[in-house]
């Protein structure tokens, strides 16, 4: 029987009876399976939604109806009914223009292919593709008792998907694993300080996988990782059988030596288990011994650590030396092949953080690495198993939908694109006035000045307000910082003490997490508060108000943006998995398991219209230290969290950054330098020296603050941020040093491509683009380009080189195949598809620019509208046909949305040599009518020096109207 629908009144008026006689049923553009044979653990009911031409969803379920629902992350969707709907030998099969998708009505799997049926796009595996198991929120999580019982049930889910082995995944979020393609790999998702988590999956298949569950959720193996005496045969140093030799050494010299069966002191409750009265601060601690494998396998391994750790297996140094501060750990992977029966020899090598300090090491559960390279999603707890399948022609079609789903990136205000001044922390008004004023005498570019936590007066964390003996006049600083042409953000936790008058406000509405208060929780300021419910909507409606009565209206709308810090939330740090959920629930929606990853959306839901409800015209702009699906549309970025000034951390931000974008949310930034220094660093900070020549430290601090700089300036954010040393340009090196000298480079080349910039912001809105783009989203049919992890494309025609070794004065550059490719300072020439050693002087990265790219320059400026961009330097790249639309608004209002914005559309005809400018397309107030364009072209061969104040070139007055000029 087969069933074709052509019409969707013909299929509306299709009798119950009939639908059921053809294995499914149809309610608008959903079409539902019931399986013939349910198994266990497997789904009862199928259902496909059909999106749109590009995304259907796919929903189910093991109990005997459909939850009913609101979805965080999903905004509403147009009906849609373009699509055809058939039935043939047991499979339901649905049709867009776009896409195929098959689901057997005997096993419940779906598959997806091309619009014809001929390619396969993806399909779930056909033996474990579903699975369910009944999850119930346990007592420890404590709090339960206010939940219902359908609060407290659920389902752990897993979906498995064939992958074959040329593919490669990216998206999840930011991780500090250094990983970019992540096939392969394994990776928790939830949320913490430097971890950002977000369910959805790119492929270079150009499809990708979004679902909607916003418990602790898991990517690869879904198995816990196991202990060392669980994964292995253990044996001493010594070679008797049971346990790692652990041998603590104090800074006087005293050893301890114990017989350890795992390593494994990574939070609050495990640290208890090392050696009771010993002093870690200044210690040299090792483990070592043998490990047996029970299985030939590539084993995957998780490190946890504070302090200086290195690992060895067999003689080998598998792990680095690497850092983190003790207060703020962080965990790290790495792979060791393992053979079965053979003792491997083992050496963690640590050196504790302070007196409290954490390390672990544990190990995943082995699988072939068939199973380990298919896509595989574990989801803790959710009410069913709910995804979607987005396909494109492109990654950015992917990432359109993707968009589509969950709310479209606002336009960011323009101001946000340039140079941001932070500091850990401004303690006075003062040292904040005084800072932006330095910038200005020195005429260095700066838009965004930031006060950091710990404004207000010291026991009134929450109180929104400014302590009055350190910020006396609140509203002149305010307005001595716009006098000066910067903008204000200031940091908002949601978090309170108890002894405040907002805490007391939300509680008599039992908005307020109390399992801190209750276990008597005081933070590292000696004090006790908690967090607000930020799942609650009238909980979010008053932490606005709050804010707004303390500094936005009370201030004349004098504040400019807001760092909504601990978003994830951070009610305490290192503390065990199942008590991060008791401190931070239940939610007024339900148990903290279920709602684990997604509250830094709902609280930038309170800002983003709280500000919008106060002063609708002005551009809203969060930053968030946590991150979820769907940010994008409440005109909020994130930042990497607490990193620390090392290297590796680093080399960590780029992939951090690059899978952050490609996980949907276009706009994203770092502590620019690493937050967290070495000792090492602080020595020399305090004790004055200036010479680097004279002192190691120095020297390697100042190379690492420029190279980082250089990094930053290609980043959507461009913001420097830190703790101890100060991080403003000044600070870091004298006016005569090359560090000092570099940094200001960047700056001005940043403010210089604005136009650039901003056009990229604008298409960001209205075309869903990506600014920064990993190689794999222009480049992907290049299979070199799949995990290149230092480089990517910043728009459509720089590709950002940075130098993240130090002492490294040149670095290999792989150049896509698909291109020709522009040396940016010296124009020199290079044909695409070959690795060449590219220079990297102290004071300069690596830029390449692809053939065909058009590059508008604007003006030198010191804030970003300081000056309109009446003459811009248009740089034209040979070799290549090419294109780039010019976008300009007002830049801090939502006249955009009005249709308030002009855009002018170049394109360049390598074969004529000539470039177009196209009729401009739109207006706003303000608009510049008339303007200059000086045309510099470039050709292979031509060696110029990249100067954009004598730039040599055509000059052009535009005035609106097509331009043709011959090149």
């Amino acid at each position: 029987m087969k069933i074709t629908r052509t019409i969707l009144s013909t299929i509306l008026s299709m009798s119950a009876s009939a639908a059921l006689a053809a294995g499914y049923t149809q309610n608008g553009n959903f079409i539902t399976v019931q399986l013939q044979h349910h198994v266990d653990h497997g789904p009862s009911f199928v259902r496909l939604q059909v999106v749109s031409d590009h995304i259907i969803r796919v929903e189910s379920t093991a109990e005997q109806a459909f939850p009913q629902k609101n979805s965080l992350m999903i905004v509403p969707q147009r009906p849609f009914t373009h699509y055809q709907v058939s039935e043939e030998n047991g499979i339901v099969m649905v049709k867009t223009d776009k896409v195929l998708a098959k689901l057997d009505e005997a096993t419940g799997r779906v598959s997806f292919y091309s619009a014809d049926g001929t390619k396969q796009l993806l399909a779930e595996d056909a033996n474990q593709g579903k699975t369910f198991t009944p999850f119930t929120v346990p007592e420890r999580e404590i709090g339960v008792g206010k939940l219902t019982e359908a609060q407290r049930n659920g389902w752990t889910w897993q979906a498995v998907f064939d992958s074959p082995k040329d593919e490669a995944f990216y998206g999840l979020g930011q991780h500090q694993s250094e990983e970019l393609n992540m096939k392969g790999k394994n990776e928790d998702l939830f949320q913490y300080n430097t971890k950002i988590s977000v369910p959805f999956v790119v492929s270079n298949k150009n499809y990708g996988i979004l679902w909607d569950s916003y418990s602790y959720c898991r990517f690869g193996n879904p198995n816990d990782y196991l202990q060392l005496h669980r994964a292995f045969t253990l044996y001493n140093k010594d070679g008797v059988k049971g346990s790692l030799t652990g041998t603590y050494t104090d800074s006087e010299g005293k050893t301890l030596v114990r017989q350890e069966d795992s390593i494994y002191f990574e939070n609050s409750e495990t640290i208890g288990h090392l050696p009771q009265g010993f002093k870690l601060k200044g210690a040299h601690v090792t483990y070592e011994g043998y490990l047996e494998s029970p299985v030939d396998n590539l084993y995957r391994f998780i490190l946890y650590y504070a302090g200086y750790m290195k690992v060895y297996i067999d003689g080998k140094e598998v792990v680095a030396e690497r850092w983190r501060t003790a207060w703020n750990p962080n965990s790290f992977k790495f792979e060791a092949p393992l053979k079965q029966g053979k003792r491997s020899k083992i050496l963690i090598d640590w050196y504790p953080d302070g007196d409290v300090s954490y390390c672990g090491l544990r190990a995943a559960v082995p699988q072939s690495e068939e199973e380990q390279s298919k896509l595989r999603i574990w989801s803790e707890m959710s009410r069913d198993m709910d995804y979607y399948f987005i396909a494109g022609d492109n990654l950015d079609q992917v990432i359109s939908g993707y968009r589509t789903l969950t709310g479209k990136a606002q336009v960011y205000p323009k101001w946000a694109l340039g140079y941001w001044q932070s500091r850990e922390r401004y303690k006075t008004s003062g040292e904040m006035e005084d800072v932006l004023s330095e910038f200005r005498k020195r005429h260095i570019p700066i838009d965004n000045i930031v006060q950091d936590w710990n404004y207000w007066k010291l026991d009134s964390w929450g109180s929104h307000e400014f302590e009055k003996s350190r910020y006396p006049h609140p509203q002149a600083m305010l307005d001595s910082i716009h006098a000066m042409h910067g903008r204000f953000m200031i940091s908002v936790w949601p978090k309170f003490y108890c002894s405040t008058k907002n805490y007391q406000e939300l509680d008599a509405h039992d908005w307020i997490y109390h399992q801190a208060v209750k276990d008597s929780i005081y933070d590292w300021l000696g004090f006790m508060g908690s967090f607000y419910d930020a799942y609650a909507p009238g909980a979010r409606k008053m932490f606005w108000r709050q804010m707004d009565e303390n500094l936005y209206t009370k201030y004349h709308y004098g504040v400019d943006s807001w760092w909504m810090d601990a978003s994830e939330p951070n009610v305490r740090d290192c503390t065990p998995m199942w008590y991060r959920k008791a401190l931070s629930g239940p939610t007024y929606l339900g148990s903290s398991t279920e709602y684990f990853n997604a509250y830094s959306i709902v609280n930038a839901d309170a800002i983003y219209h709280g500000q919008r409800s106060v002063k609708p015209d002005t551009r809203v702009f969060l930053l968030t230290r946590s991150g979820f699906a769907g940010l994008q549309r409440y005109s909020t970025a994130s930042w990497s969290g607490d990193i620390a000034c090392r290297w590796e951390d680093m080399r960590a931000q780029m992939t951090a950054g690059l899978n952050y974008c490609l996980a949907g949310l276009p706009i994203w930034g770092m502590d620019q330098g690493g937050f967290t220094p070495e000792d090492r660093y602080g020595a020399v900070w305090y004790s004055g020296q200036k010479d680097d020549s004279k002192n190691a430290d120095l020297k390697e601090w100042r190379e690492l603050q420029t190279r980082w700089s250089q990094f930053g300036a290609f980043v959507p954010l461009y913001r420097a941020h830190g703790q101890v040393l100060y991080r403003e340009p000044w600070n870091i090196a004298p006016d005569n040093h090359p560090a000092y000298k570099s940094i200001v480079y960047y700056d001005r080349l940043r403010y210089r491509l604005m136009p650039y910039i901003y056009s990229l912001n604008g298409a960001i809105h209205f075309k869903d683009y990506t600014m920064m783009r990993a190689l794999v989203m222009d480049y992907g049919q290049d299979t070199q380009v799949l995990d290149i992890k230092d480089q990517w494309m910043f728009g459509p025609a720089l590709m950002a080189c940075p130098v993240s070794q130090y002492g490294a004065r040149s670095r290999q550059v792989y150049l896509p195949k698909q291109n020709g490719w522009y040396d940016l300072y010296t124009n020199t020439y290079y044909d695409g598809g070959q690795t060449i050693t590219a220079d990297a002087p102290y004071e300069r990265i690596p830029v390449f620019v692809p053939a065909g790219a058009i590059l508008p320059y604007g003006p030198q400026m010191e804030w970003s509208d300081q000056k309109k961009a009446s003459e811009i330097t248009l740089y034209v790249y040979a070799g290549k046909n090419g294109q780039f639309t010019l976008y300009e608004d007002e830049g801090t209002n939502y006249n955009y949305e009005k249709g308030k914005y002009a855009t002018i559309d170049f394109s360049y005809d390598d074969a004529a040599k000539q470039l177009t400018i196209s009729n401009r397309k739109g207006d706003f107030y303000g608009m510049l009518k008339n303007r200059t364009f000086k045309i510099v072209y470039c050709v292979p061969g031509q060696k110029v020096a990249f100067n954009l104040d004598k730039a040599i070139g055509k000059v052009v007055k535009y005035t609106g109207k097509t331009v043709t000029v011959k090149l």
